[in-house]
């Protein structure tokens, strides 16, 4: 990838023919993609007292059964390594432990199913220099974070063999999981309830005013639309959107799976745990789930939802029964396959404007974080188009312009 080269190219200028095909409506704000961030972005908006705008949300899947927020692991966590996703995370929870007030309909509450619990990342001799530094990073954010050695990991949950283990670092609270499909469909019927519209539909092109701002969209059914601001919210589909101006963005489609099992035997006050192999697991109701990135984890598309299951069987299963001796008998009883948008530059999203189409803004790249940061982003970008700068928290860490200038945000803690 050319850094230099995302800025400049931006040759293909598609403008909206004159006549026949005349645009047909206007709106303040066209937000391309209907899932956790573009609806966020959408309540946000419409909650602002301060923006009295129209608001379209264009989101071809309205039952968002291969979305990526769906078939997510639905978890939040406050231990990055990087301030700017701490503080992201931070507001997202406490939106969490709100959200049932905050996106009540007629005194109908919804229950998105908030278990505050904890993130455990573990680490060998040769990751414990490396958690350590995390640990630092995040108590100096204000993370209630504790480090252990593995003594006292053994003491705090017996059910772990901790015999290669050499640290471990977790919260008391701040972090846990919940149903992602509820807190969606909770902020979209918000959004909605509060003015926005949604739009069965995906996004053919996009329209430029002197070639230096959003002039609105096509439709696929053939549909314009007018817009004062663009939103390019559209997951896995963010790199294609953003290439119909010809701009590049490094993100792509990676494939993730999710694995249901049973245990036998009870395993009292598990976390979300992270082994150093990659492997993650957690409890779910009275079950567990879990998942490891693929080796090698590869660029795909977003049309494969086939489940790896040599990859439970000749990887996860053994990892699980290394780290829990009690998972050497256990059963699987589900599993899916689904995607996200992976910024292979420095695996954090791209959020705020282009340099040189500001109405044109970025919410893409998550890397797999992108439902528990979706509260923060959505009411940055909120403020940015209500406001014309962030408020609450500044967001331009995240800005493409770290793309131009070659200035990758490393964050350790990827899972």
């Amino acid at each position: 990838m050319n850094p230099e080269g995302i800025a400049q190219g931006r040759s293909v200028i598609v403008e909206f023919c004159e006549g026949p095909l005349a645009l047909e409506k206007h709106y303040d704000v066209v937000i391309a993609g209907g899932g956790i961030i573009g609806s966020a972005c959408a309540y946000f908006l419409a909650q602002d007292a301060n923006f009295t705008g129209s608001i379209a949300v264009i989101e071809p899947d309205p039952f968002y059964s291969k979305a990526a927020t769906t078939l997510s692991a639905s978890s939040i966590r406050q231990q990055f390594s990087s301030p700017i996703n701490i503080a992201i995370s931070r507001f997202g929870f406490e939106f969490l432990r709100q959200a049932s007030s905050a996106l009540a309909i007629e005194d109908v509450e919804p229950d998105i199913g908030l278990v505050e619990s904890s993130y455990l990342y573990l680490a060998s001799e040769l990751g414990a220099k490396a958690l350590q530094q995390n640990v630092e990073v995040q108590l100096t954010s204000g993370v209630p974070v504790t480090l252990c050695n593995s003594n006292n990991l053994q003491l705090r949950y017996p059910w772990l063999n901790v015999t290669d283990i050499v640290a471990g670092a977790f919260t008391e609270q701040g972090e846990g999981w919940f149903d992602s499909y509820q807190l969606l469909m909770s902020l979209k019927k918000k959004a909605v309830e509060s003015g926005a519209e949604y739009v069965v539909s995906q996004v053919k092109d996009i329209g430029l005013h002197n070639s230096r701002k959003v002039r609105g969209v096509t439709l696929s059914d053939g549909s314009h639309i007018q817009c004062e601001h663009f939103v390019n919210a559209t997951g896995t589909n963010g790199r294609a959107i953003a290439s119909k101006l010809d701009i590049e963005i490094p993100v792509f489609p990676r494939m993730r799976c999710v694995y249901v099992f049973k245990c036998k035997a009870p395993i009292g006050d598990c976390p979300l745990v992270i082994d150093p192999s990659g492997l993650w697991f957690r409890p779910e109701g009275s079950q567990f789930i879990c998942g490891l990135p693929p080796s090698p984890d590869n660029n795909v598309e977003a049309t494969d939802f086939v489940v790896d299951h040599e990859l439970f069987e000749d990887r996860i299963w053994p990892l699980l029964a290394n780290r829990v001796p009690d998972f050497n008998e256990i059963k699987l009883t589900n599993s899916w396959a689904g995607h996200y948008d992976y910024n292979t530059f420095d695996q954090n999203a791209i959020v705020g404007p282009h340099p040189e189409i500001e109405n044109f803004i970025f919410a893409n790249g998550f890397s797999g974080h992108g439902l528990q940061q979706a509260p923060a982003i959505g009411r940055g970008i909120s403020e940015y188009i209500t406001y014309g700068h962030y408020r609450s928290l500044d967001l331009s860490p995240l800005s493409f312009n770290r793309l131009v200038n070659n200035l990758p945000l490393i964050e350790a803690n990827i899972i």
